[in-house]
């Protein structure tokens, strides 16, 4: 199977109709698609239920689970130990793919003469910007600045690596990256897979945040305490002054 898409719910249900439905309307199939349910109070598991048939018609490995979590690098674990494809995607209960997503992929993997760890593309923000930044250490050092909603990891990256770090709760996903440091095998191109929901970060999550970027910067990509602590400061700066100048506008 060539690949797995893992979608973490809890409280979904306003959205994950439409997250769900395009997967069912991708141009192939040789897929699956894993829901991991966080144990919800809402009817996110009767809209769960209700695709079963559509999945089974269409000859597509559905599987899900429900049940309590630690959070979402926990679920995000829970989904990798399933997964059965050679390539993991984690799609947000928000989020979609485009029609031919998948078959972009496919296509871009079936041409790469290289082994890879990632592959991402072109994000869209419903309402707002494009992420189409490239993975380059450089920049990567720095911060997270690719969309993970537009992205495939190689099994084997969690092979070689490891799960999510549980101890995480906003950044790691950036974490796992940052643990190959500039060795990590990506390739980029410049079609639209995703569109992400423009969920934003509370003012009281921002500082967590940055702190846990900074954390995983220090500790898992071996970047200079100093130089860490540095461009934490930065970004501090920079998002208050963006924050006093946005009440300034009002």
């Amino acid at each position: 199977m060539l690949f797995s898409i893992v979608t973490v719910t809890f409280n979904s249900g306003e959205t994950l109709k439409r997250t769900i439905n395009s997967l069912l309307s991708q141009t192939i199939s040789n897929f699956e698609f894993i829901i991991v349910d966080g144990k919800s109070s809402d009817n996110t598991v009767d809209i769960i239920k209700s695709f079963e048939q559509g999945f089974a018609e269409k000859d597509i490995r559905f599987t899900w689970i429900s049940e309590k979590d630690t959070g979402i690098y926990d679920a995000f674990n829970k989904g990798v130990k399933l997964a059965k494809g050679n390539w993991i995607s984690f799609l947000g209960s928000d989020d979609f793919y485009t029609e031919n997503a998948l078959d972009l992929y496919a296509e871009q993997i079936k041409n790469q003469s290289k082994e890879l760890d990632f592959i991402h593309s072109v994000v869209k923000v419903e309402g707002k910007k494009v992420i189409k930044d490239k993975w380059e250490w450089k920049h990567f050092r720095k911060g997270m600045n690719i969309a993970h909603v537009g992205a495939f990891h190689s099994k084997n990256y969690f092979k070689k690596y490891g799960l999510y770090n549980t101890n995480y709760k906003i950044a790691g996903d950036y974490e796992l990256l940052l643990r190959a440091k500039q060795h990590l095998k990506t390739h980029w191109f410049n079609e639209v897979t995703a569109i992400m929901a423009d969920g934003g970060i509370s003012n009281s999550q921002v500082k967590n945040v940055y702190l846990e970027t900074t954390k995983a910067k220090i500790e898992s990509g071996k970047i200079n305490y100093f130089v860490s602590k540095l461009y934490y400061f930065k970004w501090m700066f920079k998002y208050r002054v963006k924050t006093i100048l946005n009440a300034i506008i009002r």
